[in-house]
């Protein structure tokens, strides 16, 4: 996921992503574990998407912050 896309959801939207990309993760670790993971690279991406959105509530803490 672009971060322009994560800039252009809600905060709701937001955590739900987050979630669904930390349950993804959780998955994805199990499957390696188990020797059933085809595609090792996307644990990379589901990372730096857990990143991305993850930088994107901060920012926009630290704007709420601001705006105080």
């Amino acid at each position: 996921m672009k971060y322009k896309e994560i800039q252009a959801l809600s905060d709701a939207d937001l955590k739900a992503k987050l979630e669904a990309c930390r349950a993804e993760l959780f998955n994805l670790r199990f499957q390696m574990a188990t020797s059933q993971l085809d595609n090792t690279a996307r644990v990379k991406l589901v990372r730096k998407d857990i990143a991305r959105v993850q930088t994107e509530i901060r920012a926009r803490e630290i704007a709420a912050e601001a705006q105080k």
